[in-house]
C-alpha cells in the first residue's frame, strides 16, 4: 500500500465540491445531480468505485423527476422511458416519438458497450493489457463495432440515427451539454450512451446523498485517512522539485518546507496551473505549448440564497433547468440556468421552514464581466514522476470523469497485481 500526502491549498477539503454554512444554511459550490451513486459493478458512477474502494458508504436519497423550463413550456419530466414519450407526444406529436423510439433502439447495444471497460480499469502504462485489454476483451468481442462507435462525437450517432426533429436535438444538446459542457457534436457518444443506460430504462432512479457534497468529501477524506494517508489543509504547493535527471521528487510549500515523494507527484491542478510549478526552462517545448493552448471553457457564474419556504408546494422539485432560446444554443453566454435546492431532499441543508437555493450559468459565463473581481482564492506528462488529474486531463470535466482521472493516476502507480485484485473487489 502506498502512503499518500494530499496537500490542498484551501482551507477545507473538496476542491470545486467544497461546501460551507452560514446561519444554519448549508450551501454547496459545485456538483448538485448524481447519478449511479448507489449502483454497484460496471455500472456505477467512477465515484462509487472509488467510495467502494474506500469502504465509504453514503447515505443516499433517490428520487426521479425534475422541473424543465425551455422554449416550447414548462413539464415535469422523469428519468426512463415513458415519461418522456408523454411529453414528446404533448409538444411534438407522433412523429417526434416515433423518432425518440428509434434512437432508443440505436441507443440499447451501445448503452451496454459503454458499461463494457469502466475507467476504473485503465492505467496509464503497459499494464492496461492485463486490467482493462484481456479483462473485458471477450464482452469487446461480443459488442460487434458498438464499442467502437462509442469514440467519436455524439452528433454522429444521432446523424446515422436520421434524428431530424429540432426538440428532440436541442434536448440531446442540452443533456450533452449536462455532462461535459459542450453540445452532441463536442460529447464523446461513450458518455452519453452511459447516460442514457442511467436514464432512459426502466426503473431508474437520481441519488442524492444526504448532507450533500460535504458528505461526499467527507468519506474521502475519512477513507484516506483510515488507508494511512494525510491531508495538509492551506498548504499551497509553489513548485514540483525536480532532481539533476528532470524527474518529480517533491513539491515545495509556500511559506517554507518541503514533502519528497518516493514514488510520484499527482498534480490535480488546471493543466495551466501545473505548468506554473516547473520551471520552463525543463519542459519540452512541444508539451509545454500544447499545455498553454488548451482552450478554456467560459467562467460559471453562481448565486447562493437562503429563503422563506412559507406558502411554498410542499412538493417543490429539487433541479430546476431553464433553456431561454434554442436558437444561440445551449453553450451561448447566459442561456442555460441550473437551479438546485437541495433542502427539499435534506430539510437539515437550511434550518426550519426555509430552503436553500443554489443557481448557476455552467460554462457559459463571459468572464470578462467578473474579470475584475478579487477572489483570493492528465494523464502522464514527459516529467518523470510527475501524473496530472482533474477536469483538464482525460476524461474530461465533472466530478464522475474527475474521480475517474484520479483512480487512473492511482493504479498506474500500484503494481497490476493489486489492480486486478481491487477491480474484483468493487465488482467490475
Amino acid at each position: 500500500m502506498l502512503q499518500v500526502t494530499v496537500c490542498e491549498s484551501h482551507s477545507i477539503p473538496g476542491g470545486a465540491a467544497h461546501s460551507w454554512s452560514k446561519d444554519g444554511y448549508h450551501f454547496e459550490s459545485g456538483p448538485s445531480l448524481y447519478s449511479g451513486m448507489s449502483a454497484r459493478g460496471k455500472e456505477a458512477n467512477p465515484l462509487s468505485h472509488v467510495l467502494t474502494a474506500l469502504g465509504v458508504e453514503l447515505d443516499l436519497v433517490r428520487y426521479n423527476t425534475w422541473n424543465v423550463v425551455v422554449p416550447e413550456g414548462t413539464f415535469l419530466t422523469r428519468i426512463g422511458n415513458d415519461n418522456f414519450y408523454d411529453v414528446l407526444t404533448k409538444i411534438r406529436g407522433p412523429d417526434a416519438v416515433a423518432e425518440w423510439a428509434r434512437l432508443q433502439e440505436v441507443m440499447r447495444p451501445l448503452a451496454k458497450a459503454a458499461t463494457l471497460m469502466p475507467p476504473t480499469a485503465f492505467r496509464y502504462d503497459p499494464g492496461v493489457l492485463l486490467t482493462a485489454i484481456a479483462r473485458y476483451f471477450p464482452a469487446l468481442i461480443a459488442s460487434g463495432g458498438d464499442a467502437a462507435r462509442l469514440t467519436g462525437p455524439f452528433s454522429t450517432v444521432l446523424d446515422t440515427a436520421n434524428i431530424r426533429d429540432p426538440f428532440i436535438r436541442n434536448w440531446l444538446d442540452l443533456l450533452s451539454f449536462l455532462l461535459s459542457g459542450l453540445p452532441a457534436n463536442g460529447t464523446i457518444a461513450a458518455e452519453v450512451a452511459f447516460m442514457f443506460n442511467e436514464w432512459y430504462r426502466p426503473d431508474c432512479f437520481l441519488d442524492f446523498p444526504i448532507g450533500g457534497s460535504q458528505a461526499m468529501v467527507d468519506g474521502l477524506v475519512g477513507g484516506l485517512e483510515r488507508h494511512g494517508g494525510r491531508l495538509m489543509l492551506s498548504s499551497h504547493v509553489e513548485r514540483v522539485l525536480l532532481d539533476s535527471r528532470g524527474a518529480a521528487t517533491g513539491v515545495a510549500l509556500r511559506g517554507g518546507g518541503t514533502i519528497k515523494a518516493c514514488k510520484a507527484v499527482i498534480s490535480n491542478a488546471s493543466v495551466w496551473d501545473t505548468l506554473k510549478l516547473l520551471p520552463a526552462e525543463r519542459l519540452p517545448e512541444q508539451w509545454r505549448r500544447s499545455c498553454v493552448e488548451t482552450p478554456a471553457c467560459p467562467s460559471f457564474m453562481h448565486l447562493h440564497i437562503g429563503f422563506d419556504a412559507t406558502g411554498l408546494d410542499p412538493d417543490l422539485e429539487l433541479h430546476h433547468i431553464v433553456v431561454n432560446t434554442w436558437e444561440s444554443g445551449v453553450a451561448a453566454p447566459q442561456n442555460v440556468v441550473l437551479i438546485s435546492i437541495p433542502s427539499v431532499k435534506d430539510p437539515s441543508m437550511a434550518p426550519p421552514g426555509k430552503h436553500c437555493l443554489h443557481a448557476y450559468l455552467p460554462a457559459t459565463e463571459p468572464y470578462e464581466l467578473w474579470k475584475g473581481l478579487d477572489r483570493r482564492r492528465c494523464p502522464m506528462t514527459p516529467i518523470p514522476g510527475l501524473y496530472c488529474c482533474g477536469d483538464s486531463t482525460f476524461p474530461g470535466i465533472g466530478l464522475p470523469a474527475v474521480a475517474a482521472s484520479g483512480a487512473i493516476c492511482a493504479n498506474t502507480l500500484v503494481p497490476v497485481w493489486d489492480h486486478i485484485k481491487l477491480l474484483d473487489e468493487i465488482g467490475v
